[in-house]
């Protein structure tokens, strides 16, 4: 099949593309670069069936032939990014939703949303199932990423009830893998970074607060799951494995023989407290869940991080990972 898609540089869009080419499948790759980096996909560029275009999505384009399904994975998902980048966080999820979703209405074809636990805000309900409202501020700093990422959801439902295009809306909790930007401030790549530089990890509060960590891997493989479904309503894809930041910054030190310290600060404005995903639904329809467990997915991200940092610094680092 030939598959459009977009952000299709960053972190977890690469890590799509690979699986897609490595199936056989045509993939055209859109990307403006603002957050996504030509290098996750340099690899890619001389296989067949791929093709990369710097395209921001927010912009009118149209794809030539035929298209089998459209994902739309562009999104300024980071607190750094988006809190830089406000106006064109909201565009992503509105404007380039929209020209995404027409690109699929044109060619007839499916298409993905990569939505967010975000939508959940800072959740009254724990865990978080597809049924939960959520509690978002719609005018605090993270409005920009939150509200963008439920207007695409709105957006995309209008698309298919109105126009019949068959849509898939993934709400994707935390990820991590090879591939995200070290100076992208969420936990893993910020905790990973701070260790291989020897600096005290910074937890927010008192890191009692609870996340939930689904490797790469299984994210994409949830991704195309959903995408052959039937499901037209938002699922869930994400690890229900819970744990405390606190709890994550004690494993993280264990990598590095407990040679780091930790620097609390203030909880940042609107910080979720609780993110753990009632992934039944997933279970149920797509017949999915992680199979990565944390101390593995681990290992191979610091691995990449410890590579790229010597790669940058020109210099052997002095930690040894195990």
């Amino acid at each position: 099949m030939r598959y459009i898609i977009s952000g299709a540089a960053g972190f977890i869009g690469s890590h799509l593309c690979d699986r897609l080419i490595e199936a056989g499948h045509e993939v055209v790759a859109l990307d403006n670069l603002i957050t996504g980096h030509r290098e996750n996909i340099a690899h890619l560029e001389h296989r067949r069936g791929f093709t990369f275009r710097v395209q921001d999505v927010s912009e009118p384009f149209q794809v030539e032939g035929q298209v089998d399904r459209v994902m739309h994975l562009a999104s300024l998902a980071s607190p750094v990014d988006y809190l830089a980048h406000p106006i064109e966080t909201l565009e992503s999820g509105s404007t380039a939703t929209r020209r995404m979703l027409e690109i699929a209405r044109q060619h007839d074809a499916n298409f993905l949303l990569t939505s967010t636990s975000e939508c959940y805000g800072d959740p009254l309900e724990h865990p978080q199932a597809e049924t939960y409202w959520g509690n978002v501020n719609p005018v605090g700093l993270r409005s920009c990423y939150d509200e963008s990422k439920r207007y695409a959801e709105a957006l995309t439902m209008a698309y298919h009830r109105t126009f019949g295009v068959r849509t898939n809306i993934a709400r994707i909790f935390n990820t991590y893998g090879p591939r995200m930007a070290l100076n992208d401030g969420r936990v893993v790549p910020a905790f990973i970074d701070q260790a291989l530089r020897g600096q005290s990890l910074t937890v927010f509060g008192d890191g009692s607060q609870t996340r939930s960590f689904c490797y790469v891997s299984d994210l994409v493989e949830g991704l195309l799951r959903l995408s052959e479904s039937e499901e037209r309503y938002p699922v869930n894809l994400g690890n229900p494995a819970e744990i405390t930041i606190r709890e994550f910054a004690d494993k993280i030190r264990e990598r590095f023989d407990n040679s780091v310290g930790i620097d609390y600060k203030p909880l940042p404005a609107d910080d979720p407290k609780l993110r753990r995903p009632d992934i039944g639904k997933a279970k149920r329809l797509l017949g999915w869940e992680p199979k990565v467990p944390l101390a593995e997915g681990l290992t191979l991200t610091i691995e990449y991080f410890r590579k790229k940092a010597r790669q940058e610094s020109g210099e052997p680092l002095d930690v040894t990972v195990p």
